[in-house]
């Protein structure tokens, strides 16, 4: 006996399968054009903040470049780019206005030379002159900033900060510009609070760079007021310019590089007091 002739699908059975299969095609050509559509949109997105990144390097290029070579001096800022402490809440009184990197030598002086304004002092005060700025010199000022203000407030040694602007090449905002330029800004409006105010930018070096609002923020809890605007002005950003630009006239080389009497110290972080104290012995 003959098999069975197979069941045919009935005309509308048939209409059927293709109107699902063609269902099912077109859903997934859905799926594929949202996903080809988010990943435009992402692209848009991506491209749109490169964008935003590259105009952002070329504004902080530009800032860069746009900071002049002269510029106020803060208050008690002196010729060399130094701002001195006669005591803890006292800085000293100069006659420098303003400043100007055109007045530099052209070329720096020989290594070793005694920076200007440097001297060995037989009368009065021990002069302390430190060219600062870096975390090494957050090591140094951890170690001896209670003998050093121990020995201001006695009376025993003036100390002259340097501040200089050596690692702005490691830093995309200009940390060492714009830390400086900030304490620049108490010693001008609020001297009496300028050492505190160093003591505690030291001690948050290691944890990383403060933006502006950090650095304001910083130098209110010290008691030093509000120097937004000088911050957000870069009011003393020439300051720091030249004395950057002065310190490396000087062949000042690194930092810390702290002078004491007329002469460097080899080893700062180490042996700073010890060569301090030497000295004040040596008057007694």
């Amino acid at each position: 006996m003959a098999p069975a002739p197979g069941h045919k699908p009935t005309k509308a059975q048939r209409t059927a399968a293709t109107r699902e299969r063609e269902r099912v095609a077109a859903e997934e050509q859905q799926r594929k054009d949202r996903r080809n559509g988010t990943l435009a949109k992402w692209g848009v997105v991506v491209a749109g903040l490169i964008v935003v990144a590259l105009i952002a390097v070329v504004v902080i290029n530009t800032v860069r470049g746009r900071i002049p070579d002269a510029g106020p001096a803060p208050q008690g800022g002196n010729a060399q780019g130094g701002i001195t402490l006669l005591s803890s809440t006292d800085t000293a009184p100069t006659g420098t206005d303003t400043v100007d990197v055109a007045t530099l030598p052209a070329e720096p002086a020989a290594e070793g030379a005694i920076p200007e304004g440097i001297t060995s002092v037989t009368n009065g005060p021990l002069q302390v002159v430190a060219y600062i700025n870096c975390v090494h010199c957050a090591d140094f000022e951890a170690r001896h900033s209670e003998q050093i203000l121990s020995w201001l407030d006695a009376g025993e040694i003036t100390f002259e900060y340097r501040t200089v602007a050596y690692l702005d090449r490691n830093s995309s905002t200009e940390y060492s510009s714009r830390a400086a330029n900030a304490v620049a800004c108490v010693a001008d409006s609020a001297p009496e609070a300028y050492f505190d105010v160093n003591q505690r930018l030291f001690a948050h070096y290691k944890q990383g760079e403060l933006d502006d609002d950090g650095l304001v923020a910083l130098a209110a809890d010290a008691g030093a007021g509000d120097i937004s605007a000088c911050v957000e002005e870069g009011t003393f950003r020439p300051w720091t310019k030249f004395a950057t630009a002065a310190a490396q006239a000087a062949a000042v080389g690194g930092t810390p590089t702290v002078f004491v009497n007329g002469a460097a110290v080899p080893n700062a972080v180490e042996d700073f007091e010890t060569t301090v104290q030497e000295e004040l012995d040596a008057r007694s």
